[in-house]
């Protein structure tokens, strides 16, 4: 039987299906007990509404390897941050036409406060350029930002960090 986890990483994000659950960092952990396996995810962000979906493709996933007893468990700390996205997960969004998100910004003190936001310097996953503009803070999803490109004028959806 091939291994829980080894099937649980093949499981595929319901809103970028390029990407495993493993590939996206959402898959924390997957155990195997005596009483069956226990899989925890952790959402891109508080009340992502593809939570309920993830975890139903999970059990499906498992119960048809032949796992008879599956408990998907939702973990909120840490909190996933786009840091967690595998480096093999980043060349799969950028291959799909979507940039991949930069890393994270931390602070370790006040945050501070301007009125305008730093320009972002996103470069297009068409052409390499980083002439780009933000169209809309969100796109398909709440995670993606639209932006396009200045340079081959196509548009593309970007993963925003956080």
């Amino acid at each position: 039987m091939v291994s829980a986890r080894a099937v649980a990483e093949t499981v595929t994000d319901p809103e970028l299906p390029m990407l495993t659950l493993a590939d996206l960092g959402v898959l924390r952990d997957v155990t195997e007990t005596e009483n069956g396996v226990v899989v925890t995810i952790t959402p891109t962000y508080t009340g992502c509404p593809a939570m309920d979906a993830m975890r139903a493709d999970l059990s499906v996933a498992l119960h048809n390897a032949g796992y008879d007893a599956v408990d998907v468990r939702t973990v909120l700390s840490p909190a996933w941050t786009t840091d967690w996205i595998t480096p093999a997960g980043r060349a799969k969004l950028a291959k799909a036409g979507i940039a991949p998100p930069g890393r994270a910004q931390r602070t370790d003190g006040p945050i501070p406060l301007t009125l305008t936001a730093p320009p972002k310097r996103v470069a297009c996953p068409q052409c390499g350029s980083p002439d780009t503009e933000l169209l809309s803070e969100f796109s398909a999803t709440a995670c993606k930002a639209l932006r396009r490109c200045r340079a081959c004028a196509e548009p593309f959806e970007h993963v925003k960090e956080i």
